[in-house]
């Protein structure tokens, strides 16, 4: 019986540790070929000796148990670095079949005290990181049928967050870059549909090294082998079922993922409509229209969806 994703191969960014290492393993564990990135650089242990890097670490976990893998070392928020990497997968594999985006950073500040360096880091490997992958894929997916090719396999799993649904208080550049690759998944899957590629979207919870202080509150496991709720390993499964053949009608959809559940989160919907009874909108008009409205609602309700942090198994 073939793997799942046998005779495929896929890239998975941000993935020398914590989600990234854990989808990359799961990935390869289905049959793909994997190129692990990762901006980590190879050090030197408590001896001075060489250590190889997280990428080239995992890339080995991954030959190591029989799968084919290699590691790719670059930040993917450089342009030119997201060309190599994808020319990489084609040089290595023959063709490029998953992008699975997950690198990033967090520099959580209150948005009155948030530096522009703060700001446009965070913006620049989350939102930036995605696209650039993304392109170079799509270029790649669409030069292949464009050349004739049939039956182009393509799969996009690009990474949000809980933090654009809920409305993050302390994390207003994460929350907006989030929200801004949830723009980009749906684009992405209206465009190249065509071409065989579908793009979407999963917003993890996961305890990784990057979120340690964010979900530091949270529960972890007490006793024998029980699977912490927020590990990665809750995580990567979803994002093997997007990448297989099996997720062919799923586009453009949005996930949220986290200790053994899974939920679909509806696209927005129109709450109210209002027309002037004239040719345009006065402020008296919109005074007597909107304010009994909102005057009606609860004050905190907002278009963000808090409830969203209440999910969980069961």
């Amino acid at each position: 019986m073939s793997l799942p994703l046998e005779g495929l191969s896929a890239i998975v960014t941000g993935a020398g540790r914590g989600l990234g290492r854990a989808e990359a393993l799961e990935l390869a564990r289905l049959g793909a070929a994997v190129v692990v990135n990762d901006y980590g650089q190879p050090g030197r242990d408590g001896s001075g000796e060489a250590s190889a890097a997280p990428a080239e670490e995992v890339a080995a976990e991954i030959t190591a148990a029989g799968g084919r893998a290699v590691a790719h070392l670059g930040d993917v928020s450089d342009f030119e670095t997201a060309r190599a990497l994808v020319d990489l997968a084609v040089a290595e594999f023959g063709k490029l079949d998953v992008l699975v985006n997950n690198a990033g950073i967090l520099r959580d500040r209150m948005i009155f005290s948030m530096s522009e360096d703060e700001w446009d880091s965070v913006i620049r490997v989350h939102l930036k990181g995605h696209f650039n992958t993304t392109h170079f894929a799509a270029v790649h997916w669409r030069g292949r049928a464009k050349a004739g090719e049939t039956g182009v396999y393509g799969r996009i799993v690009n990474t949000s967050s809980e933090a654009f649904l809920a409305g993050s208080a302390g994390q207003p550049n994460y929350a907006a870059a989030k929200g801004g690759i949830v723009g980009l998944t749906t684009s992405t899957a209206l465009a190249l549909a065509k071409y065989g590629v579908t793009a979407n979207a999963i917003c993890p919870r996961a305890r990784t090294r990057m979120t340690e202080d964010v979900f530091a509150g949270f529960a972890e496991p007490t006793a024998g082998n029980e699977l912490d709720p927020l590990s990665p390993e809750h995580v990567a499964p979803l994002v093997g079922y997007l990448a297989s053949p099996a997720a062919a009608r799923v586009n453009g959809q949005l996930f949220v993922v986290h200790g053994g559940m899974v939920a679909i989160v509806e696209r927005p919907r129109v709450a109210a409509k209002f027309d002037t009874a004239k040719e345009v909108f006065g402020h008296e008009e919109l005074d007597g229209l909107l304010s009994p409205y909102f005057a009606e609602r609860p004050p905190n309700e907002t278009f963000a969806a808090a409830e969203v942090l209440g999910l969980k198994k069961g």
